[in-house]
């Protein structure tokens, strides 16, 4: 029978995680960053990533990497998404990773060692809301050139390296610093922690990883979505924790806020929803870990159940902060802003639901 519950590995990698981003990611310096033309925190990234190793924890010992699996990535999304750190963790160290693992060859392995190392940062030139399995955006391929341009790709102002699935099938890695044949162009983003961008080749030249674009991409996609439920948990129990917190201090009528008895049902139903929310995002990751046959049922229930619950959960905290939570300088609108943003990323929850009803054949009613 499945475990669920978070083993003392796991659990230790959550406090020190926690740890790390108490010290470097508090709610001030994020919101300094977004308000800067930097959002992307280089030193955190260094200290996640190199320092404790976390970039390469999907990658295989054998090509640098620490071998864990995805209920660990996971936990550290968990983490990250509590303190909406802006670090491409999901893009990188989940998304790109996952794309060169399913590529043979010395030019993946070796790219693979380099992202698991830190020092290099991926982006899987794909749109953002990108459903696994559905159509995207494809570059052409002419005279051994890329052209097109794709847009809303997570992450692209920060990566090193781009990997470019073309019409021709083949998945291609593109160095991001050749700008006289790749042209990045920031997008304006809600979710300021994590930027979008446009990007542009022309005539870029790049390595072949793979004759198979289609099954990286879908790889890539389909544990995307699977993690990010998990991200969307530290949204939502961020908000919740901070929400009751709250209400046991704001005081009216001489009393604390949250002693009414309409505001502890509406955070005890919010309870519940978290609750299930932990249970689905576990279950997806824990698919993906052990490469079970449900893999694709447990990321369309997730995903279904996680967008939805994520955004309940950030515009209760704002309503029930009062004032407080309608400012600036509250970082509230954060996590609302994380959570609106990952309702739509790697297809929204009614594709998710329109992909689960296909994988377990049910047909929409007449």
């Amino acid at each position: 029978m499945t475990d669920l519950l978070y083993s003392e590995e796991e659990e230790a990698l959550r406090s020190a995680v926690r740890e790390l981003l108490a010290d470097h990611c508090d709610a001030a310096d994020v919101l300094a960053r977004v308000e800067s033309d930097t959002p992307y925190d280089r030193s955190l990234w260094k200290a996640l990533a190199q320092d404790m190793g976390l970039a390469g924890l999907l990658v295989p010992e054998a090509q640098g990497g620490q071998g864990a699996s995805h209920r660990e990535a996971a936990v550290v999304l968990e983490e990250l998404g509590r303190a909406v750190a802006p670090v491409p963790y999901l893009t990188s160290a989940v998304v790109a990773t996952e794309a060169l693992l399913a590529c043979k060859g010395d030019d993946a392995a070796k790219l693979l060692t380099e992202l698991a190392s830190g020092r290099t940062v991926a982006a899987l030139a794909v749109g953002l809301s990108a459903l696994p399995g559905g159509p995207h955006g494809l570059v052409r391929q002419e005279g051994g050139a890329l052209h097109g341009e794709l847009t809303a790709v997570a992450d692209a102002a920060h990566a090193d390296v781009l990997l470019v699935p073309a019409q021709d099938g083949g998945l291609y890695a593109v160095p991001a610093s050749d700008t006289a044949t790749v042209t990045v162009t920031p997008q304006i983003s809600l979710d300021l922690t994590r930027p979008l961008a446009k990007v542009a080749f022309h005539g870029a030249s790049g390595h072949r990883l793979t004759d198979d674009a289609p099954t990286a991409v879908r790889r890539a996609l389909r544990t995307g979505a699977g993690l990010l439920a998990s991200e969307q948990l530290g949204v939502a129990d961020w908000c919740l924790t901070e929400t009751v917190r709250y209400l046991k201090e704001r005081k009216q009528f001489n009393r604390p806020v949250g002693g009414f008895q309409a505001l502890k049902h509406r955070l005890a139903g919010l309870w519940l929803e978290v609750v299930n929310l932990r249970a689905a995002a576990r279950y997806a990751a824990d698919a993906l870990a052990t490469g079970s046959e449900d893999t694709d049922v447990a990321v369309a229930v997730a995903e279904a159940y996680a967008a939805p619950v994520a955004v309940h959960a950030a515009e209760e905290a704002l309503q029930l902060h009062g004032g407080i939570g309608m400012t600036w300088e509250h970082p509230a609108h954060l996590y609302l802003k994380r959570a609106k943003a990952d309702s739509i990323a790697y297809g929204t929850a009614g594709a998710h639901r329109e992909a689960l009803a296909a994988l377990v054949g049910l047909e929409p009613p007449l």
